[in-house]
């Protein structure tokens, strides 16, 4: 999106990349944490039980992996919004 913008026409991506400056929105931040960590939580899943060989551990530990890093994440994504470095 950023090597568009830079080749492309110069009128149209001036205004998009203004709007990318934007800071995003608190509810798109939770949606990004959740569909992240529904990645992430599967790869803790499959690498915790290649490790264990039990399922309910494995579960376990992606369950809790899946909270604390969603929450992580989603603060942050915050934090970063606000830091104007590289915008």
């Amino acid at each position: 999106m950023i090597v568009d913008q830079l080749i492309l026409d110069k009128g149209a991506s001036k205004r998009k990349f203004t709007e990318d400056q934007k800071s995003e929105r608190p509810f798109r931040s939770i949606a990004k944490a959740i569909s992240w960590r529904m990645i992430g939580t599967l790869d803790t899943l499959l690498i915790s039980y290649l490790l264990t060989g039990e399922a309910t551990i494995a579960v376990s530990i992606a369950s809790i992996d899946f909270v604390t890093k969603m929450v992580l994440y989603f603060f942050h994504e915050r934090i970063w919004n606000n830091i104007g470095w590289g915008k």
